[in-house]
């Protein structure tokens, strides 16, 4: 592993090295933005640790473009990389211990020498760091502690894979300190299994592949030892479009019950057929069983079983929509899979919050501001989050003043894609 004083790193941020990297990171018109957090960054670990010799990784968080809720029935998904991202400024111990700041919440302080999941500590950040380290080091990596400070502009709970993007990050600092790397595939399941057996929520594998890829990417998960990729060489500005996401000011953080409310009822339906996930259950055969499902499963399970099989085929037309650079079929499909969540899925307000109605409103005023030029969907695994929505770009700026005014300053952000995953600089 290369590391360098704070001091040089700083000064290579500041140098026309770190304007190349900047740019192709984030994209021109943000330069002098993250050149002053990544100085900020550094300055903030050298605060609390000291002048040290350190790395610096940025990973990215995702969207989804398509395929809600079908990872987990090890269906088909279109995701992207973006520019909002996790930066993480971090120096190797000699031994075990993990100290980690993170802006805006608890420090992180803990040993590795057992890495045993332990009940009282799900949901903490000390699970993540733990898990994570677990399956690194069951990899065959050597395991290193550090000190770090890690600062986030991926919202927590607004459906960008802010956890994803941390277990990714983790992930890639052990394999950076032990001198090693792994693949995509092969982080991507250490930092799913972090997420689902130490920190204690259920997750598929979609958001974990996308913040360790960069850029779209079609992901078919019917193998789970070895899915299918396909990289889409797609950027939404240059088609005259902008892929925005509107922040409601409702964090889905405390909804783990919600969520694995729709992974269990989808497999309360394949169960009948003998099968654990929806992917391997024959659309001809359930329908025409439907009779019987109907008297035996709840009705929500039977509609949200009936969005699996629709939204696993619309990735597929979404998928060639963004190949082709045809918008308005893109438009189509992401209106249809926004339909199908409202409908089918029944992601858009929390059993657990049933007077949380922000994504309904933001819904609703998406569809009066973009009428047929746009498309609006809820985001990510939904439940209050966040929404998206594709519009033209001479309609962003009218769209961005009506949806600020209703949900804050700041809440519509444009979504660019990032080129690439996990990177040190």
């Amino acid at each position: 592993m290369q590391t360098a004083p704070v001091s040089a790193l700083a000064a290579r941020i500041r140098s026309a090295e770190g304007d190349a990297f900047l740019t192709a990171l984030y994209g021109e018109d943000e330069l002098e933005l993250q050149r002053q957090r990544y100085l900020c960054a550094l300055a903030a670990f050298e605060a609390r640790f000291g002048q040290r010799e350190v790395i610096v990784l940025s990973v990215p968080g995702r969207t989804e473009i398509c395929g809600s809720h079908t990872d987990h029935q090890q269906g088909r998904v279109l995701a992207g990389s973006i520019t909002l991202d996790t930066l993480c400024v971090a120096s190797p111990r000699d031994d075990l211990q993990v100290n980690l700041v993170s802006e805006g919440h608890r420090d992180t302080v803990l040993e590795l020498e057992d890495l045993t999941p332990e009940e009282s500590e799900q949901g903490r950040a000390s699970a993540l760091v733990r898990g994570v380290a677990a399956g690194i080091a069951s990899s065959g990596i050597p395991l290193w502690g550090f000190d770090a400070y890690t600062t986030s502009r991926i919202p927590s709970g607004g459906g960008f894979s802010s956890s994803a993007a941390f277990e990714v990050l983790l992930g890639a600092l052990f394999c950076a300190l032990g001198d090693d790397m792994l693949s995509v595939p092969e982080l991507a399941r250490i930092a799913q299994q972090a997420e689902n057996v130490w920190y204690g929520k259920p997750c598929g594998l979609m958001d974990q592949y996308a913040c360790a890829l960069g850029g779209v990417a079609g992901l078919d998960f019917r193998n789970l030892l070895r899915p299918e990729v396909e990289m889409i060489d797609f950027e939404f500005e240059e088609h005259g479009y902008a892929l925005c996401a509107v922040e409601l000011g409702a964090s889905h953080s405390d909804l783990t019950a919600d969520f694995a409310a729709i992974p269990a009822e989808m497999g309360m339906v394949a169960q009948r057929f003998g099968l654990r996930v929806l992917r391997f259950v024959e659309q001809e055969e359930f329908e025409e069983k439907l009779p019987l499902l109907e008297r035996e499963l709840p009705a929500r399970a039977i509609l949200r079983a009936r969005h699996f099989f629709d939204e696993n085929e619309r990735v597929l037309r979404m998928a060639e929509a963004l190949r082709q650079g045809v918008m308005d079929a893109c438009r189509r499909e992401m209106l249809a899979s926004g339909e199908s969540s409202r409908r089918l899925l029944q992601n858009i307000v929390p059993d657990s919050k049933p007077d949380e109605l922000a994504l309904v409103r933001a819904l609703e005023r998406s569809a009066e501001l973009l009428g047929e030029r746009g498309a609006w969907r809820v985001h990510g695994g939904g439940f209050g989050g966040s929404m998206q929505a594709l519009l033209p770009l001479d309609m962003l700026e009218d769209y961005r003043r009506e949806m600020d005014a209703l949900f804050g300053s700041g809440a519509v952000k444009q979504l660019r894609i990032r080129p690439r995953g996990p990177v040190i600089f």
